[in-house]
Order: structure tokens, then sequence, then C-alpha cells
């Protein structure tokens, strides 16, 4: 294929490409290990994507671990 035309219908069309290959690998990931083994990866992803996240804006790790966890849990 023509690569303008790929960049063209990447440029037009990420979101639905992107959405469809993630949802693509989640239903292999359900069919191969099971609904709940699957559901435990994407929530570790998600946690640490969002821990990622906050260490590039520079927060403190402390700060970010005192809002996860219970209070009193840190001394």
């Amino acid at each position: 294929m023509n690569s303008k035309l790929i960049q063209e219908i990447w440029q037009n069309h990420n979101g639905k490409i992107t959405g469809a290959v993630i949802g693509l690998f989640i239903g292999i990931f359900i069919i191969t290990f099971g609904f709940f083994r699957t559901f435990f990866v994407l929530l570790c992803m998600v946690a640490g994507y969002i821990i990622g996240k906050r260490i590039d804006e520079k927060e403190d790790i402390m700060d970010i671990l005192e809002k996860m966890l219970p209070p009193g849990y840190h001394r």
C-alpha cells in the first residue's frame, strides 16, 4: 500500500484502530487465560499507568502512596 494512504488512514481513524487492536488483545487474553486473570492483569496495568503518570508529573511517591493506601498505614 501507499505509505501516504496509510498515514492518512491513521490520522483520521487512529482511535478506532487502537481500540480495535486493544479489543483484539483483550479478547485473546480472555480466551487464553480466563476473565478474572485477564481482569487482574488489566487492573495492574491501570495502576501502573496511574503511578507512572504521576511520577512523570514529578509527584512524590510517598504522596501517591498516601492517597492510595488507607489512613494510618504510613508511619
